[in-house]
């Protein structure tokens, strides 16, 4: 119940507080779902499904349909010791270190090219499938073929859907004046993949199912179950390699099956669900026996029952945030939705965006697995867009951006296990590249723990990849304040600290300590008049201010968990000389320690404002000249690039409070890459299905997206939380519940005319939360008490569990 009254001119907003439910309890859930008209014609149209380890993506297909099968475990390649043994003496690093600090950057880069060669094939330049780094890779095609009494009668009142807030996809027409309608999930609960064929007429299903693979599969049919079986590439053709087995079974009402040696017919069902489950021996050695007893289960419920089981599980994660910018328009199919949004505002398809980020991080990983790859975890093919690896200077950790503000925490676990397990092989390529103790990763890596050095020079030098993976071991400390998780995770940030303490020179015009050799992430610079593309350098901006952000988050920890120590001390005075964050001639911020010409003023990389975002060095509230050297960089890049990237620039401009540029990129984001006939074009944007376009597919610019919306909404990474920091005019009205703040709590909020009108903070954790009253806020105001505001921030002690319902007075 909502009361207004006016005192000496001023709108007092409150909520009788005479009940225990949240202010936001009572908001009518939206029906979230994206819809198509037509089936799918090429594999970027199709719709992903996951239960974050085994997912599909189904074309719909009137008569012919292709649901291509993925397992996040699919990947070839193994263990390579030769990848962490230099090919050339590492004598030349010597060198290299003497003519860059002579400035001879070209005599550098040369032997560069020879010093980070290794023994091994490392990636091999994007073909890693057949290659010991090994590629992801579909698990395989379940080709289905229906068979109609009339197969050449048209079909209409064609639908193909998938609900976000459920997580199951549909396909529903009619032809020869039956309905036929089929749902497809991946179960939360049961872990295996369903497919439910119903008509509204008797005995009007059926079809052939066959199951492959492009490479590596024998296929048979065993009991009327379909099986594929098989072992991947280990990259020298031998036994190392994954194994899997995907296991097909029906359960029919009515109608007949017929099997061949390898494949199955059904003839005139009623009722037809089709069971998969599939595994591979990465994390279960008993990965046979797992997959048999999961279709045994799933088989012991009906189909409503095994549904329901999946919804329930799915939505625990869910269900935890809505995001309301307005009603959901769903009378326009959404790849035409797309098309208008780039034309005309509609924020409520960001608002699906939104939640279309949400879904594809809770379907694509899980607490018990891997981490989400470039393409999360699914692939159409054996071998994808750069072995669909984990490239750690941006892409691996974007992926996670959202996790931890998104109220999606645990499914940080599979990335910290990950960056724990890349110590040992890490601190292998410190020794033996570098001399250096502690442990490193450069730009790619995979589930084999590689951590050489790349290919080439203008991407492959970059020595921080190891070290940003730390700052999201230390996020997530800041979110959930678990002091027994920091001790565990403490000892790999010292050791990436101690790999740039052994490492670290003093460059001789300052004397500052900086990396030697190193590159700025793929982006290169001309050098005294020279017309020769540089890459190789000192000190570029994004080491430092990763190195400093490493350091910094170290001494908290040790301070939080009573440490002093030599390391703490040698921190300390590491610390001390690093280079400052420089505003170049230009006024933007620089890239590199000196302020050089750079090639591609446009360059999808900005990785000279990882300072703004991710890091909070670079702040409007506490560094306001360099926030607006920022702006000045920003606008030097441009808003094009690719998905990424553009995603990136959302989150850059809603740490500058800058609501309607933030919103500009979004929609640039969020530009179709196709044309009215759905036709795919070039450059960067987004596909009919509203996964991102690097090109080609690549799912950080979904994350990344996804992470900006949740910036404009609210920030708390300097020591307070703020409330709508950076939404853009036309989201005059809405709400959202469930973001999550640093130091462990969530929060709720409602707004009118661009005012709150209301706040509910809810604590996770003990702890004192402070929240910053914004501009047009006088006070915030708990069962008629104002709240005491120092220097316009309202400091709130709760206990675990409890929270406090805020209203507000304006000015």
């Amino acid at each position: 119940m909502k009361l207004k009254y006016i005192i000496n001119g001023i709108v007092f907003i409150s909520i009788l507080l005479l009940f225990s439910f949240s202010l936001f309890d009572n908001k009518e859930e939206q029906n979230l779902e994206l819809w198509y008209k037509s089936p799918a014609k090429q594999w970027i149209e199709t719709l992903p499904l996951g239960n974050g380890r085994i997912g599909m993506m189904p074309d719909g297909g009137v008569n012919k349909e292709l649901i291509v099968l993925n397992d996040i475990t699919m990947w070839s390649g193994s263990k390579d010791t030769l990848d962490n043994v230099p090919l050339n003496s590492s004598e030349y690093l010597t060198r290299i270190r003497s003519y860059l600090l002579e400035a001879k950057n070209i005599e550098a880069q040369k032997l560069m090219a020879k010093f980070i060669k290794t023994k091994g094939l490392g990636p091999n330049y994007g073909r890693g499938n057949n290659a010991p780094f090994g590629s992801f890779q579909l698990l395989g095609n379940l080709d289905i073929k229906y068979l109609y009494s009339d197969n050449n009668s048209e079909f209409e009142q064609y639908k193909r859907s998938l609900s976000l807030n459920n997580a199951v996809a549909r396909t529903s027409f009619v032809k020869s004046k039956i309905n036929y309608k089929r749902e497809y999930f991946s179960s939360m609960e049961d872990d295996i993949m369903c497919v439910h064929l119903s008509s509204d007429k008797s005995h009007a299903i059926s079809l052939e199912l066959h199951l492959s693979r492009p490479e590596r599969a024998n296929v048979s049919v065993e009991s009327n179950a379909l099986i594929m079986q098989g072992q991947l590439n280990d990259g020298y053709d031998g036994n190392k390699g994954i194994k899997y087995y995907t296991r097909l079974e029906l359960k029919n009402k009515g109608g007949n099956i017929e099997c061949t040696d390898t494949s199955i017919k059904v003839i005139a069902a009623n009722v037809l669900d089709i069971y998969i489950s599939s595994s591979t021996d990465m994390l279960d050695s008993n990965y046979r026996q797992t997959v048999d007893n999961r279709i045994i289960n799933a088989k012991k419920y009906s189909y409503k029952r095994l549904k329901d089981r999946h919804i329930k599980a799915y939505q625990k994660k869910f269900n935890r945030v809505s995001l309301n910018l307005g009603p959901q328009n769903n009378t326009i199919p959404t790849d035409k939705r797309l098309l208008a949004f780039s034309e005309k505002d509609d924020p409520s398809f960001a608002a699906l965006y939104f939640q279309y980020g949400r879904y594809l991080m809770i379907s694509g990983t899980n607490e018990r697995t891997i981490p989400l790859n470039l393409q999360g975890m699914w692939a159409n093919s054996v071998q994808v867009p750069w072995n669909g690896d984990y490239h750690v200077n941006i892409n691996l950790q974007m992926n996670y951006w959202p996790s931890e503000v998104c109220n999606l925490s645990s499914l940080n676990l599979p990335l910290i296990e990950f960056i724990k397990s890349l110590e040992a092989s890490g601190k292998k390529t410190a020794q033996n590249f570098y001399n250096a103790k502690g442990w490193l990763a450069h730009i790619q890596t995979n589930p084999w723990q590689y951590t050489a050095p790349g290919l080439d020079v203008s991407w492959g030098a970059t020595t921080t990849g190891g070290a940003w993976l730390c700052s999201h071991l230390w996020e997530h400390y800041l979110f959930t304040q678990d002091k027994e998780y920091l001790k565990s995770i403490y000892p790999t940030l010292v050791g990436a600290a101690e790999f740039f303490l052994s490492t670290m020179i003093e460059e001789p015009k300052h004397h500052y300590l900086v990396t030697s050799p190193s590159a700025s992430p793929e982006n290169s610079f001309y050098q005294n008049g020279s017309t020769t593309p540089i890459y190789i350098c000192m000190g570029p901006s994004i080491d430092i201010q990763i190195i400093r952000d490493l350091f910094s988050n170290i001494l908290s920890a040790a301070n939080i968990l009573g440490i002093e120590d030599n390391t703490t001390t040698e921190i300390k005075r590491a610390l001390s000389k690093l280079p400052p964050i420089q505003i170049g001639a230009k006024g933007n911020i620089q890239e590199w320690l000196e302020d050089y010409e750079e090639v591609d003023p446009h360059h999808r990389h900005v990785s000279q404002l990882y300072a703004l975002y991710p890091s909070n060095q670079i702040s409007v509230n506490s560094t306001p000249q360099l926030a607006k050297a920022a702006k000045v960089t920003l606008n030097r890049r441009g808003d094009e690039g690719t998905g990424w990237s553009r995603a990136w620039k959302i989150n850059f401009w809603a740490r500058l409070h800058e609501g309607n540029r933030a919103y500009k990129l979004l929609r640039s984001l969020l530009q179709p890459t196709y044309d009215t006939n759905n036709t795919i074009l070039k450059g960067g944007g987004t596909y009919p299905n509203l996964l991102c376009a690097h090109p080609p597919f690549q799912i950080d610019g979904n994350f990344g997206g996804t992470a900006g919306i949740a910036e404009m909404l609210v920030q708390s990474q300097d020591g307070y939380i703020e409330l709508l920091p950076a939404i853009p005019d036309s989201w005059k009205k809405g709400d959202f519940r469930g973001l999550c703040v640093r130091g462990g709590a969530e929060l709720s909020i409602s707004w009118n005319n661009g005012i709150i009108d209301s706040v509910e903070l809810k604590a996770l954790c003990d702890n004192t939360f402070k929240i910053k009253l914004a501009n047009n806020i006088k006070a915030f105001v708990c069962k008629g008490q104002e709240l005491y505001a120092e220097k316009g921030i309202v400091s709130i002690k709760l206990d675990k569990g409890k929270s406090i319902k805020l209203t507000t007075v304006l000015d």
